[in-house]
């Protein structure tokens, strides 16, 4: 099956673990959908795989704090830089790499807000996760739509 032009995954790399979410140029609106497990050894690649052929989207997003300044920041953005260079080289999809700067303080505001006003429970690391790879899809909507 071909891919959608108007359907978007991204990313929120980390260490251990990788935020997904899913976008759509003709709403432009991102949600969060999942999280993958990353370990030393790299990222689950079937599962991305599986993601990937579950939606299949035109284009991939990759978050890269580009301009981090802390300690491991360099280490970080050069790793989600070599995550997005992956994806293509495994996927043949377009990457685009976007500053992810703060997502993850904003997707965990947003979530605290969200159990405010009873509208779920508990926030897990892996919501903030896929949250924050929502926010950074929607920053790419908000600039490319």
């Amino acid at each position: 099956m071909a891919a959608a032009a108007n359907t978007l995954l991204a990313f929120d790399y980390g260490r251990r673990r990788i935020g997904v979410a899913v976008g759509n140029t003709l709403t432009g609106r991102a949600r969060a959908l999942a999280t993958v497990a990353a370990t030393d050894a790299g990222p689950d690649w079937d599962r991305i795989a599986a993601l990937l052929g579950e939606w299949k989207p035109g284009r991939l997003v990759v978050g890269v704090p580009y301009n981090g300044g802390g300690f491991g920041a360099d280490d970080i953005a050069t790793e989600a830089q070599r995550f997005a260079r992956q994806l293509h080289g495994r996927f043949d999809l377009p990457v685009d790499t976007v500053d992810e700067q703060l997502s993850s303080a904003e997707a965990y505001a947003g979530l605290k807000a969200e159990r405010r006003a009873g509208q779920r429970g508990r926030i897990a690391k892996q919501d903030i996760d896929s949250a924050a790879a929502a926010v950074i899809l929607q920053h790419w909507l908000d600039h490319h739509s």
